[in-house]
């Protein structure tokens, strides 16, 4: 990105309030978005601080892609945290915005600070909460959806897709006051390996946190599919996540545990190297704001199967860089993935055509998108 300043452009003063922040041990893709994007016109020049919720052993504050970041609360008592240390402790800076990245559920920054304020939309639950957390979390997550069209109506909007733009027009928002800054991807740490790379072994790659709302049961029971049909095949779950223990059993109870290993946490160096040495990637969530797994396996030229659903189906281009199939079907999620794993040129055809997709994506560009919208805001000059 071009430095602050130039062009005449005086540095901004931007506070972004989100729950987490990348080293929490909850954060997931919507925090590396944050710190991908806003590190980004931090080292721009401009001044980026975060206020985020803290965990059982936290520093208080820390210094992450040089953002100046505070933790105020913990993971449930964050929105009420937040406006007390705000007013506390930051308030008294001239802020020129304050940029809610939503993300789990709002935080409703218009209702407490007198600062210009823009929103970043991932996606909201809806009633996708009530298949994630018990009965009262999930119903006090949508609940607290509710008033968002209300309360935003009027506040500059970003979303990272077209399904959350559409998400938030359907609730009521005006889609035509709402950018679209999608994510990017490291297509550098992100790349093609040698065909010869690939495993021995038809491999199918779920990649993500092990949440039960992941869906990844879909996957297991396709995979128990095509190894009743004689298919030679194994799947890899490479992340942590509660839902773990539920798998495992699930696993056993299919008879697939010969066929499937749980990876646990891996590295992003590890990361990169199972999305170019697996033959297919599979993602079956109900929604997702983007999907940046599909992403970061198609700028390693490897293909998605994963369920048409919102979010999803941006991420992957149905027939040109995956298969998207109806979620939770199970027969046709096996069926798409037996597709592939036994089509080499079907196979070829789709890597290709999921790489040159990827290079259309950068976090550089989305930067810098989030830069001009942020100009815009600042300057009175929203909507353009």
């Amino acid at each position: 990105m071009s430095p602050a300043g130039g062009g005449g452009r005086s540095p901004l003063r931007i506070l972004v309030v989100n729950w987490q922040d990348r080293e929490n041990p909850q954060a997931g893709g919507a925090e590396a978005h944050l710190h991908e994007i806003f590190g980004r016109l931090a080292g721009a020049g401009h001044q980026v601080t975060l206020l985020a919720s803290g965990w059982a052993g936290c520093a208080p504050t820390a210094e992450l892609d040089g953002i100046s970041v505070h933790r105020a609360g913990r993971r449930y008592t964050f929105s009420l945290a937040a406006p007390r240390y705000y007013r506390t402790h930051l308030a008294a800076t001239p802020w020129d915005v304050v940029v809610e990245d939503l993300n789990k559920v709002p935080l409703f920054t218009p209702w407490w600070t007198r600062v210009p304020v823009a929103l970043v939309v991932h996606h909201l639950f809806g009633g996708t909460a009530f298949r994630e957390a018990s009965l009262p979390l999930a119903t006090a997550t949508w609940l607290m959806e509710r008033p968002v069209p209300r309360v935003f109506r009027h506040t500059p909007t970003v979303a990272v897709s077209e399904s959350t733009r559409d998400d938030l027009a359907a609730r009521g928002m005006s889609a035509e006051r709402i950018d679209i800054v999608p994510n990017g991807i490291d297509l550098g740490a992100y790349r093609p390996g040698p065909a010869a790379q690939r495993f021995e072994i038809p491999t199918m790659l779920y990649m993500g946190r092990v949440k039960r709302y992941k869906r990844v049961d879909l996957v297991l029971r396709a995979l128990d599919a095509l190894v009743r049909r004689g298919r030679r095949v194994r799947l890899l779950v490479a992340g942590k996540g509660d839902h773990l223990p539920v798998l495992r059993r699930l696993a056993t109870q299919l008879g697939v545990t010969d066929h499937v290993e749980f990876l646990g946490f891996v590295s992003d160096a590890e990361k990169a190297d199972l999305f170019r040495r697996s033959w297919v990637h599979v993602l079956t969530s109900p929604k997702e704001g983007w999907g940046i797994a599909n992403m970061e396996a198609a700028a390693c030229g490897t293909p998605t199967v994963a369920s048409d659903a919102p979010g999803l189906r941006d991420s992957v281009v149905d027939g040109l860089t995956g298969l998207l199939v109806p979620h939770g079907n199970v027969d046709a999620l096996a069926d798409g993935l037996e597709r592939v794993l036994g089509d080499p040129g079907l196979r070829d055809r789709l890597g290709a055509g999921a790489r040159s997709f990827a290079e259309g994506y950068s976090w550089e560009t989305s930067a810098e998108a989030m830069e001009r919208f942020l100009i815009r805001v600042v300057g009175g000059s929203w909507p353009g």
